[in-house]
């Protein structure tokens, strides 16, 4: 049994890393986001516990689950409180994520690629836990318009685009078609898995 052939997908807020992760879903390769890892993080009981310690209960919503869009008000205003929301996700992610690859290795058919979408990969210094890097961008224009989220300041404090992407692998500048990415997505695959 050998492990899945690792990459990350990293970029910039409204680059295009969800739809670049879910075309390598459709050409083959075993994928999860780093998002949907954190939303089940959050449901965990020790999580919840650690979050409401140090936020209060108004990051708690009436169906008794944490309230992400209240954890984002706290912690985007507050240097402090988002360091410390990451210091507790980001090892729990990364260990996730690992065991999740791991489990895939172990499968009697593994996939010969999986793909993690990472937005905060080189900020969290989690790099070297993959084999490849793919970097998402576009036009500051055109990521302002796909996000519903303000990118200027949350972006601030993230490592420059341009470091990223002499960092990368691969590099995809994602202002045009899906299907352009979709053929993008499909050389990186036939070039991993030749």
């Amino acid at each position: 049994m050998t492990s899945p052939l690792a990459v990350a997908i990293t970029g910039g807020i409204g680059a295009g890393k969800s739809e670049t992760l879910a075309s390598f879903a459709r050409h083959g390769a075993a994928v999860v986001s780093s998002d949907q890892i954190v939303h089940e993080l959050l449901r965990q009981d020790a999580v919840k516990d650690a979050i409401v310690a140090r936020f209060g209960h108004g990051v708690v919503g009436p169906d008794g689950f944490l309230d992400r869009g209240a954890i984002a008000s706290v912690v985007f205003t507050d240097p402090e409180s988002l360091a410390f929301l990451e210091s507790l996700l980001h090892p729990l992610v990364s260990a996730e994520y690992l065991r999740w690859r791991k489990a895939l290795g172990d499968l009697e058919n593994a996939p010969r690629v999986c793909v993690t979408e990472v937005p905060l990969l080189y900020e969290a210094g989690s790099e070297e836990n993959f084999d490849k890097v793919v970097v998402i961008t576009a036009p500051a224009d055109v990521r302002r318009e796909r996000s519903q989220v303000a990118t200027d300041e949350r972006e601030q404090r993230l490592l420059p685009e341009e470091e990223k992407v002499a960092r990368a692998d691969y590099v995809f500048e994602n202002a045009g078609s899906l299907q352009e990415l979709d053929r993008f997505v499909a050389s990186v695959m036939e070039e991993l898995t030749r």
